[in-house]
């Protein structure tokens, strides 16, 4: 099967069929929705199977649903228990935005800051427009109201075929090196879950060589994703970014470091939100030894780690390398 050209991320197509499910009165059946809605067209385009795709279309319109969007399915005029061709929509008055509220052109300016926050890599051409309908609503917002608009990208390279695994319910392969390893290791995997925990984004997979499931940080995924011709049960997905969730909060709440945090600086803002006060400090949890020490060696100065140890070490490691990095620079500067 050839791999859509442009594929829609799961979020971008709960939209457009958000989109397509308000913008009619009379409904929509599902064979309109899936050869006409942006993310299903792809997808039927590219091959997939009629039973693949209304699969993806029940799992969000219960998605739609789990969010609070109330789906109206309209059956048959002279049977209405007749759902064989049922028609979805969602009604304007239950779900839209009552006459009276209006949006400032402050506000607008607000949801056009936070709409600019993702990366052109990361939206679609139909997300792309869906911004620019906030500059239809009426005020000129093109003059920011915030001295920087910060640009984020959601993804990894890992990311995209991740995803497309989960959809596909395909086994995947891919290496992975985790810190002190010399040599990364094949992983096999379900991939069931993509989680972003503490602004990082993980896979919580069932790992076959290991014979239980394990959760994985996509940033050490050092080479492609490979999508196998195993499948398996769709059903094994139920539930598993709650238990991924559930397992980093167990990891987190077992070790804290107690740092020492100057008041009024980036790192006060960022670590005090996830911090408790302790006699010396603040005490914060932290998953993975590694990544905490790359976090806090990018505040320099602003924070003092007191213990654990191993992660002070880890730490003053990163700020030596950086040390190192910037003498040898200003050395080769010099010499020229």
């Amino acid at each position: 099967m050839a791999a859509p050209s442009s594929r829609s991320a799961p979020e971008e197509r709960l939209v457009n069929l958000l989109v397509a499910l308000m913008a009619t009165d009379q409904g929509l059946t599902k064979e309109t929705i899936l050869a006409s809605v942006a993310g299903y067209r792809e997808h039927a385009e590219a091959g997939a199977s009629k039973d693949a795709l209304e699969k993806m279309f029940e799992r969000d319109k219960e998605s739609l649903r789990g969010l609070g969007v109330p789906i109206e399915t309209i059956g048959d005029y002279a049977d209405p228990d007749d759902l064989r061709e049922a028609r979805y929509r969602v009604p304007n008055d239950e779900y839209g935005l009552p006459e009276d509220i209006s949006f400032t052109p402050a506000e607008l300016a607000v949801l056009a800051v936070a709409g600019g926050v993702w990366s052109e890599s990361s939206l679609s051409a139909e997300a792309r427009s869906g911004l620019r309908k906030i500059r239809a609503l009426g005020n000129d917002v093109d003059e920011p109201i915030l001295g920087f608009s910060p640009r984020l990208s959601v993804r990894t390279p890992a990311f995209a075929p991740l995803q497309r695994a989960m959809e596909q319910t395909r086994v995947v392969s891919f290496p992975y090196l985790k810190p002190g390893e010399e040599r990364p290791r094949v992983r096999r995997i379900r991939p069931l879950a993509l989680v972003d925990y503490e602004s990082r984004w993980h896979v919580h997979g069932f790992d076959l060589d290991q014979g239980a499931e394990r959760t994985f940080l996509l940033s050490r995924i050092v080479g492609d994703v490979t999508l196998t011709r195993e499948s398996f049960d769709p059903a094994l997905r139920d539930g598993a970014g709650e238990r991924a969730v559930a397992g980093l909060d167990d990891v987190a709440a077992r070790q804290c470091a107690l740092l020492e945090v100057h008041p009024g600086t980036e790192a006060s803002l960022r670590l005090r939100r996830r911090a408790q006060p302790a006699e010396q400090g603040i005490l914060v949890p932290y998953v993975d030894v590694h990544v905490f020490a790359d976090e806090l060696a990018s505040y320099g100065p602003e924070v003092r780690v007191v213990e654990p140890a191993v992660l002070r070490d880890e730490v003053i490691r990163r700020l030596e390398a950086t040390l190192a990095l910037h003498a040898d620079a200003i050395a080769d500067g010099v010499s020229a």
